[in-house]
């Protein structure tokens, strides 16, 4: 194998060129990303670039030097369109066709979007400066979406003193992924800070001077921020014979064809530690699988399934949460700590996740390893205990 190209220049796809080159590839290694900027970090975008307490030079994700000593054929401002299975070659949107040996697709996600003009949305650095710019002198900003996203961009958006208005259509935010007690508390965070968090309501599309909801009423807003999920970059993948269905699918090795991977937020993959298919919007797990894709790719005949306990965190009025664990569909969640809001979740008779408010690391790393060691639910409360 003597070219490697890997497409996405963010987290999961330097995470899999830096592995490739510590790993002894020394071949043609060929990074491929959409946007004009060398690799950097999303989380940030939303807690510390939007305060306007970090500029771009911060997020980066290593020095430019850094970058050089890589040997990369960077390709940067252009994206991928096409992939042919068949002839080994990457399509790219200025004409070009990049061919390879082995491919890594880690292409992330991108914005779902309201009907209408004007609103912002939050994933890349030119997102995000557009909304620091509009936060200098708003008034007041309406955020659709009570997810972690959204949360915490009405969190910094306080902070600078801008009057938010939230809007969430479930009963609960977030209830759905980390259960309601959890999403109560979050609700209670918002409304103590002043946030106008308004709950079961549905936006329609974003109007002139704000967003219409679906009862007709126009919530006003000198900026917008739609932060309603993501969907996974495939489309330029169609036509390509890869299996794509919310995301593309891999193997537990994270392979979604012969010497062709995926990793980070655009890989729905099997995770056996927890014996589902399951795509991961996580800054973590992006790194972690990317360079679990690329060593895979190197060695065939040594696979090794990529089998994580998922992580994140979000930082919200000061409060810093964290999750380990799959908790999504899980069938019971229960409170052990209300102080801390230490939570843990039961799927069937396993323990699978647990989420914490200011709690300290070594409790939480005892439970990620009660999740890891797949501890029956009774037993593991027995041993937390």
């Amino acid at each position: 194998m003597r070219r490697i190209v890997v497409v996405g220049a963010s987290a999961a796809g330097l995470a899999a060129a830096e592995t490739l080159r510590r790993e002894g590839f020394d071949g043609s290694l060929t990074l491929i990303g959409d946007e004009p900027y060398l690799p950097y970090d999303r989380p940030p975008l939303s807690k510390q670039f939007v305060t306007a307490g970090w500029d771009a030079e911060q997020l980066m994700l290593r020095a430019p030097a850094d970058i050089d000593a890589l040997g990369l054929d960077l390709r940067l401002d252009v994206a991928a369109t096409g992939l042919d299975l068949q002839k080994r070659a990457v399509a790219l949107a200025d004409g070009s066709a990049v061919p390879y040996d082995g491919l890594v697709i880690a292409t992330g996600v991108r914005p779902r979007r309201l009907p209408g003009e004007g609103a912002h949305v939050l994933r890349t650095l030119d997102d995000a400066r557009a909304l620091r710019d509009g936060l200098l002198t708003a008034r007041r900003l309406v955020v659709v979406g009570a997810g972690f996203l959204g949360a915490e961009v009405a969190a910094v958006a306080r902070q600078r003193g801008c009057a938010v208005t939230l809007l969430e259509p479930a009963p609960v935010p977030l209830a759905h992924a980390v259960g309601e007690e959890v999403g109560r508390a979050l609700a209670m965070a918002h409304r103590n800070h002043g946030v106008d968090l308004r709950t079961g309501v549905t936006v329609t599309q974003v109007a002139e001077d704000g967003v219409r909801l679906a009862d007709g009423e126009v919530v006003e807003g000198d900026e917008i921020l739609v932060a309603i999920g993501s969907l996974p970059n495939t489309d330029w993948l169609e036509a390509s014979g890869l299996t794509v269905r919310d995301g593309v699918v891999c193997d537990e090795y994270c392979e979604a064809a012969p010497n062709v991977y995926a990793a980070g937020d655009v890989a729905r993959w099997r995770n056996p530690l927890f014996g589902l298919s399951m795509r991961i919007e996580h800054r973590t797990n992006a790194a972690e699988q990317g360079m679990a894709a690329a060593r895979n790719l190197l060695r065939p005949d040594a696979l090794q399934p990529f089998a994580p306990v998922p992580y994140f965190w979000s930082d919200q009025y000061g409060m810093k949460i964290q999750a380990y664990g799959y908790i999504r569909d899980h069938d019971e969640a229960l409170v052990l700590d209300n102080d801390q809001l230490l939570v843990v979740y039961r799927k069937a008779d396993r323990l699978v996740g647990v989420l914490a408010a200011d709690m300290s690391p070594r409790t939480l790393r005892a439970w990620r390893a009660l999740i890891a060691a797949r501890s029956p639910w009774t037993s593991a409360l027995t041993t937390a205990a």
